[in-house]
This record gives C-alpha cells, structure tokens and sequence, in this order.
C-alpha cells in the first residue's frame, strides 16, 4: 500500500512521527505536512498564497507552508510519482469528537482523501492532558488499515478515529460509532493587549449534549476506540419536500 501521511499539529509533532513508525512495517509511507501548527483549520486550502515544499527528512519526508487540506491536495494533483492509496491524518494530540470534526484540520485533510482506492483516515488521540499514548492510537490504526486491505469498503468515506489517551493493554476494544453533539461553545473571554486595546479569545469547546451510548463520546468514556464514518454530503435532506412546498 502507498500512504501518504500529514496532520494539523506540524511535520514536527510527536504524534505523526509515531503513526509513521508503525505504518512503515508494512506500508510504503511518504509524509507531506504542514511547517506549524494548523488546529482549527478545517478544510481550508491556499488560494492567494504559492506552496512551497521543503524535504525535511530522507525518504520522503517533506513539510509544506499550507493547510492539512492543502498537503492532501498536493499529494493528489501531481507532487509525487505515484498516486497513493489512502491518506492517513494524524495523530493528533486531542480528541476529534461531534461536533469537533466541523473545525478540525486533522478530518479536513481526511475529507481531502476522499477520493482515493481506500476510504481516508483521521486519527486522535482523546486527550487533554500530558500523556498521549501515541503508541495505542497507531496500534489501532493499523489494525483498521490491515483489515480495510483485506476488505475494502469503497471511495468516498472518511473514517474519524478516536482512540482514549490509555496503554494499549487497558483499552477494551474498538467501537463503531456515531457522532455525539455539545452545547454551543463556552463564553469568550475579553482582555487588554500591552496597549489597553480589547482583545478576545474564543471559549473553550462546549460541554457534551449528547453523549449517549452509541456515540463517539460514549465510548471514549468506556476506554474503548471509536471509528465514525462520515461522509461529505451536507445536504439536510429531510428539509427537502419541506421547503419546497414552501417555496
């Protein structure tokens, strides 16, 4: 398989360096990533602004002055030799839950994939704190890449994988989930700059509305994986009979 991986924390982050580590025992692994960090950026790509690619590291290992989005894009319109199979966005450092995957740069590159022999792949690992545990989140993801190998699913999907911040030997498995929904984002908090201007920071991320059994948030509380599928088409369909009666 060729697998072309990036990220939204940067070609230096210690999360895609350890998923690299595990897919090159039997991939073959090249790495387009952003220069620094890009969390927040969702699907965004460079329209003003030339790319400019820097190989960083031997064996195919370059870091690009764009988006996660734009280095999935670069990877499919021609930079390298071969066209690659699949993209792998990861792993970030914090989780991609409900409603997260709307601003995240990490699915965003995913959703760029799209396109490719076997459906694209975004992976978290769910924690705020210190302790990563890298290690259990590219386990996971080479266990679902293996067996997407073995039975492919089709174009078109995303897979939006969150593994808890655990050793692998306490997480309980992996689940097939839905996404959870949160409460509307925290209040902004205002401030003075060194000159006395008002300056804002946007709240924290919303506590969780719905986090049911079934849901991504569910079952990263239970020490287990959760793999949502998602798909592009943002089409409210059931609105459709709706409003065109109404119009």
């Amino acid at each position: 398989m060729r697998i072309v991986v990036t990220n939204d924390d940067g070609s230096l982050a210690p999360g895609i360096h350890c998923l690299v580590k595990h897919l090159q025992t039997f991939a073959d692994v090249k790495v387009i990533a952003p220069d620094r960090n890009m969390s927040g950026i969702s699907s965004g790509i460079s329209l003003e602004t030339p790319l400019r690619v820097v190989e960083i590291k031997k064996d195919h290992w370059w870091q690009l002055n764009g988006t996660p989005a734009d280095c999935a894009k670069l990877a499919l319109s021609g930079f390298l030799d071969e066209e690659p199979d699949m993209i792998i966005s990861g792993i970030n450092a914090g989780p991609n839950l409900g409603d997260d995957v709307i601003y995240s740069g990490t699915v965003g590159a995913a959703i760029e994939g799209r396109f490719l022999r076997y459906p694209s792949i975004a992976v978290s690992s769910a924690s705020h704190g210190d302790d990563k545990y890298y290690e259990t989140a590219a386990e996971v993801v080479v266990k679902i890449v293996k067996q997407l190998k073995r039975e492919p699913i089709g174009q078109g999907a995303v897979l939006n994988i969150n593994v808890p911040a655990v050793p692998s030997s306490e997480l309980k498995g992996i689940q097939i989930t839905r996404q959870g929904d949160r409460h509307f984002s925290e209040p902004l908090k205002a401030e003075l700059d060194g000159r006395g201007k008002p300056i804002y920071w946007l709240g924290e991320a919303g506590k969780i509305k719905d986090g049911a059994p079934g849901t991504d948030f569910h079952a990263i509380q239970e020490n287990y994986a959760s793999v949502t599928p998602l798909h592009v088409d943002m089409t409210n369909h059931s609105l459709i009979n709706t409003l065109s009666a109404w119009l």
